[in-house]
């Protein structure tokens, strides 16, 4: 456990950072501390007014580009047009759909944003990253089973909380993989990931017909939430803090739900070399980019 806060943050003038969905909740928290701390941030949003609307008031120097993880060639645009170093990269941005959707690709909107998205960004900055990768995954990766015979959800009877169990597994599995091909070449980039426990967040404000489930966790959050600023403390740890190589920090506290940020352990799949590699191969077909690493 640690006594870690906003207020730990080396001096990162000079550094460069790239938020994913930084226009609310963990994202916005992180993409303020990292600017507060010197840092030039670039805010990587789907929403351009409202990324403008967070820079106004974020302090220091912060950028404002466009990118949809829901559409590949919009990772693929905002990659292309990138220039210079990256000394973090924060794959941040989440969804947790209420029902089946798809991209814009066909992916099943969980899986294709919170992974697919982010392993094509991922994979398409490499030649740019310096410093640390940083994805943000799930404590709920503990519930997922990923089903490579129907990873799109084409054939079973969707459920959404498997759903996105599934994607924060991926989440995982892609970290350590990644950790373990950049560990090969011999580069410095070191790889975490961070779960940020209970947090009030837009996540779960769904529309539409409310299952049981929905109203638990409605009741959890206002009961036990953290808040954004909270949530957002093991991602800025698992950023500039000395750790073990692919770490996964989450809360310290309520079952890592809330506190500070201390390493947490991985559920069995999440810690499997050869499901791991499994994952990265399909992944790789699937998002049409050709091995990187």
């Amino acid at each position: 456990m640690t006594d870690f806060s906003v207020h730990d943050l080396p001096d990162l003038t000079g550094r460069l950072a790239i938020v994913t969905g930084a226009t609310g909740g963990i994202g916005r928290a992180t993409a303020h501390a990292l600017a507060g701390a010197g840092a030039r941030v670039v805010l990587a949003v789907r929403n351009r007014s409202k990324g403008d609307a967070v820079a106004a008031a974020v302090p220091g120097a912060v950028e404002v580009r466009e990118l949809d993880l829901n559409d590949l060639e919009s990772v693929r645009k905002f990659a292309a047009g990138w220039r210079g170093g990256i000394d973090l990269l924060i794959n941040n941005a989440g969804v947790s759909a209420p029902a089946l959707r798809r991209t814009a690709q066909g992916f099943e909107a969980d899986f294709g944003v919170n992974h697919l998205g982010h392993f094509a960004l991922t994979l398409l900055l490499l030649e740019h990253l310096t410093g640390r990768v940083v994805t943000v995954s799930s404590q709920a990766e503990r519930m997922g089973r990923l089903d490579f015979e129907d990873l799109n959800w084409e054939r079973r009877p969707y459920r959404k909380s498997r759903a996105y169990n599934d994607s924060k597994l991926a989440n995982l599995l892609f970290t350590a993989e990644l950790h373990r091909r950049l560990a090969a070449t011999g580069s410095a980039v070191a790889v975490h990931a961070a779960h940020p426990g209970l947090v009030a967040t837009g996540i779960y404000d769904h529309s539409g017909p409310r299952r049981m489930s929905d109203v638990v966790n409605g009741f959890l959050v206002r009961r036990f939430a953290q808040d954004a600023g909270q949530g957002a403390l093991p991602t800025l740890y698992a950023a500039v803090a000395d750790l073990p190589p692919g770490s996964f920090v989450g809360p310290s506290r309520l079952a890592h739900m809330s506190g500070a940020p201390e390493l947490i352990n991985r559920s069995k799949a999440a810690r499997d070399p050869e499901l791991a590699d499994r994952l990265w191969r399909v992944s790789e077909q699937l998002v049409g980019i050709p091995a990187r690493l």
